[in-house]
């Protein structure tokens, strides 16, 4: 079995832009560097016209996450958001060719009428072969409202459907991680209680009153989940700008309306134990049987704690550290590629590829440059068309051609990665290559080192000459 770690973020950001700094959020200083990261936020702000911007380049919080962590050879896998809701997931690059079937949806709950400004956004995919599912959710807000949570919550689990047939449900798939704005809220408790409970650290005399852990023991729905214990204190409701609960006339008594939960799929079992040869089970159970014995997966949370010190809204963070042990079902990627001789603006380039595994080829698969540190899969430098044909899973190696002036004159470090259009994800990464600086630009540079060593005139002349 191998280890990955898992970093879960959920804030909901109350239409704040973002902050500087999310060093301490995505704890990038932590000496072990998480293998995926999912970022939950709520209240992201969508008046009318950053609404319409952020849905064609996008938004400001995602090209912070994006930005932050390309650096530190991670991508953008996946993002989808509806109003305010957002939810992306990121990869180590390493991994991405084992990512597949992505697929994203929404769900909008308007018990209240307000269609949009509640609901949940989905990620779906497999790791490794393992079936994984991310949902971000905007709860009903108020303390008399939590069976109407739990509705809403339902509701989203009941309509969310994807066209996978290994898990068309949310609760088909084999791990699924819940987490959002959730906005359950600590009932009976006076507000003196609730403060001298927190400021003496003891969260534990609170628990017993809080609404999820009330409802948990009503729904069964809700029994399937898991969550670590709530050792920090309540996220909401703070004054902005500072670390005071709710000074306002409002005076909101604190919450954990905050949240993150997990669902491993409860293993399929034999109806009855006495009977050994599956009698009883229908051929879904079975394979699910057969999977679990096969291909174990176990979930650990290693953290689970809020970050104090981020006071743009009146939520604060709440970070989830996981560790995933798991059999990978596959470890080669369905295709290999890499250049062909040296890179440079100056010829035309050639990509070899070929395919190591069968898989639904098209004629509208792509093959991207991208320069080391790219941030998503349509942050190519260019891409070329794969050949035409059906392709042949013998081995054989193809041959495809980069225009030269498509490739950047001033050379950089580069990968390709192969774009299936029909699994719509990446299933092969090359090594990183260098592609060379072109002649062009090195006499260009040379010409403008000369010119900067001249006076201004001199120059001027120099130029038109």
């Amino acid at each position: 079995c191998c280890e990955f770690g898992l970093h879960v973020v959920t804030w909901n950001v109350a239409t704040a832009d973002p902050p500087d700094d999310v060093t301490s959020l995505l704890h990038l200083n932590s000496p072990k560097s998480p293998d995926l990261y999912v970022i939950g936020l709520q209240e992201v702000y969508s008046g009318p016209l950053r609404f319409v911007s952020d849905t064609v380049f996008d938004d400001r919080w995602s090209r912070l996450f994006m930005s932050t962590l390309a650096s530190r050879k991670y991508i953008k896998v996946s993002s989808i958001r509806l109003q305010g809701l957002l939810l992306l997931f990121f990869s180590k690059l390493e991994h991405v060719p084992f990512i597949r079937d992505i697929q994203a949806t929404y769900t909008r709950t308007g018990i209240f009428g307000y269609w949009g400004n509640k609901g949940g956004v989905s990620i779906r995919l497999s790791f490794y072969g393992h079936t994984l599912c991310f949902l971000n959710c905007h709860l009903a807000a108020h303390m008399k409202y939590a069976s109407e949570r739990v509705d809403e919550f339902e509701y989203i689990m009941d309509t969310q459907t994807f066209e996978c047939k290994k898990a068309p449900t949310i609760v088909d798939h084999r791990l699924v991680f819940w987490f959002g704005d959730l906005n359950f809220r600590i009932e009976d408790h006076g507000m003196h209680f609730v403060r001298s409970c927190i400021n003496d650290q003891k969260y534990n005399l609170l628990w017993s009153k809080d609404q999820l852990t009330i409802m948990k023991k009503k729904e069964q729905i809700l029994q399937e989940f898991d969550e670590g214990p709530l050792d920090f204190q309540p996220t909401y409701k703070f004054d902005l700008n500072s670390d005071t609960y709710d000074s306002s006339g409002k005076k909101r008594k604190p919450a954990w309306t905050d949240r993150i939960l997990w669902r491993l799929r409860p293993k399929a079992s034999f109806p009855d134990e006495q009977d050994g040869n599956g009698a009883g089970l229908d051929v879904k159970q079975l394979k699910q049987l057969e999977e679990d014995e096969e291909y174990p997966l176990k979930i650990r949370q290693d953290s689970y704690t809020s970050i104090m010190e981020y006071s743009i809204s009146d939520h604060k963070p709440v970070v989830g550290i996981f560790t995933l042990e798991l059999r990978k079902m596959y470890t080669t990627p369905l295709v290999r590629l890499q250049p062909e001789g040296d890179w440079s603006a100056d010829i035309d380039s050639m990509v070899l590829y070929s395919p190591l595994q069968p898989f639904p080829s098209s004629t509208w698969d792509w093959i991207g440059l991208y320069e080391v540190g790219f941030t998503s899969v349509s942050d190519y430098i260019t891409y070329t068309w794969v050949k035409d044909d059906e392709v042949a899973f013998n081995e054989e190696v193809i041959q495809v051609y980069v225009g030269k002036e498509e490739i950047p004159v001033r050379g950089a470090e580069c990968v390709l990665c192969y774009y299936s259009n029909t699994l719509q994800c990446i299933i092969g990464i090359s090594e990183p290559f260098k592609v060379h600086e072109s002649k062009v630009a090195i006499e260009e540079g040379f010409v403008h080192e000369q010119i900067n060593g001249l006076d201004k005139t001199t120059a001027s002349e120099a130029l038109w000459n």
